[in-house]
C-alpha cells in the first residue's frame, strides 16, 4: 500500500451512499485526480477502485455517522487505526482534515508532514475536503504529500 486517507467518521450522506467523501460540495475525488494521484476522476462509489492505484481509505470513528462537531473524543478508536497502519504499513497517512490527526496524537495539529510517523509510515495532516471546511482549503497541502510521494519513490 502506497498511500491511507484517514478522515473522522462518514458523513450523513456517505453513511447513506455506502460510499466514501460521497457528501455534496466534498472535493475529495475531484483532488485525488488533479494533484495526479488517479488518471481519472473516481466517484464516490467507485472507491473499492482506489485500491488499485495502491490508495487505502478508513475513518478514525467506526460506530457513529457525523459531522466533527457530532463526534466526541470517546468516539474516536487511534489505537485501533495505529494497529492497522502498522499491519498494512503504507508509505503515508493523510488525515482528510486536522479532528482525526488531533484526536490520534492527542494534541493540536500543523497541516503538513508530521515530525511523528507511525513507525516508518509518513504522516500528513491535509485540509479537509468537506464542502462544510472550504473556509480551510489550500490544495498546496495535499500538492506537497505528492511531491513527496515521488521524491521517495524515485520518480
Amino acid at each position: 500500500m502506497r498511500l491511507v486517507f484517514c478522515g473522522s467518521a462518514a458523513g450523513t450522506r456517505s453513511a447513506q451512499a455506502r460510499a466514501y467523501y460521497a457528501g455534496p460540495g466534498n472535493l475529495f475525488w475531484e483532488v485525488l485526480h488533479r494533484i495526479g494521484l488517479t488518471k481519472r476522476k473516481f466517484v464516490p462509489r467507485e472507491y473499492p477502485l482506489l485500491i488499485n492505484c495502491r490508495i487505502g481509505l478508513t475513518d478514525m470513528v467506526k460506530k457513529r455517522v457525523g459531522n466533527d462537531g457530532d463526534l466526541a473524543p470517546a468516539d474516536f478508536q487511534p489505537t485501533l487505526f495505529r494497529a492497522k497502519i502498522q499491519h498494512y504499513r503504507p508509505l503515508a497517512v493523510g488525515f482528510n482534515g486536522k479532528r482525526a490527526a488531533r484526536e490520534f496524537y492527542g494534541r493540536p495539529v500543523q497541516y503538513g508532514l508530521q515530525a511523528e510517523g507511525i513507525d516508518s509510515t509518513a504522516v500528513f495532516v491535509l485540509p479537509s475536503t468537506s464542502g462544510a471546511a472550504r473556509g480551510f482549503w489550500d490544495e498546496a497541502h495535499w500538492v506537497g504529500l505528492v511531491e513527496w510521494l515521488k521524491k521517495i519513490e524515485g520518480s
